[in-house]
């Protein structure tokens, strides 16, 4: 060839070529179909419900200023779901060395916003009448949680 390149004969570089483009065009179009599927405002909701579940620590902040923090534990767990596919889920919070004497107890309500309200997610809160009834759900036994139907009792309007 003219600048000193030799001509291998193999059309190696064809095939890497196509194979290169190959990927791009299919890279494309997995991003493309990524990007245009849209979420719902229940997939929102669910996401929101799904975050606030678990265990979780205020460690962090009580080692920084434990003048004016207590390391706290917060336990959120499914309790149920309403008809409408509302998130009802129960939280308590706890010193984290007595976890099982709770000292504030609620439940919350997950769900999407009404379409003519502009935000994506509404959380509701309610008090538990029977505090001891609930103490350390999500640490029990599912056969051993009040039932469904007991828990939506209180939050029926």
């Amino acid at each position: 060839m003219g600048s000193g390149e030799e001509d291998t004969g193999g059309g190696g570089g064809a095939v890497r070529g196509a194979v290169l483009k190959a990927l791009v065009v299919v890279g494309g179009v997995l991003l493309l179909r990524r990007l245009r599927r849209s979420t719902t405002r229940w997939d929102h909701a669910r996401a929101v419900a799904d975050a606030l579940s678990g265990e979780k620590f205020s460690r962090e902040q009580a080692r920084k200023d434990p003048d004016n923090f207590f390391n706290l534990r917060m336990l959120t767990c499914p309790a149920t779901e309403m008809v409408d596919g509302s998130r009802v889920l129960y939280f308590e919070q706890a010193f984290w060395r007595s976890p099982e004497k709770p000292f504030r107890q609620r439940f919350y309500m997950v769900k999407p916003c009404p379409k003519e309200m502009k935000c994506d997610v509404e959380l509701s809160s309610y008090a538990i009448r029977d505090a001891e009834e609930y103490k350390n759900f999500c640490d029990r036994q599912k056969d051993q949680r009040p039932q469904p139907e007991e828990v939506i009792a209180p939050l029926v309007f």
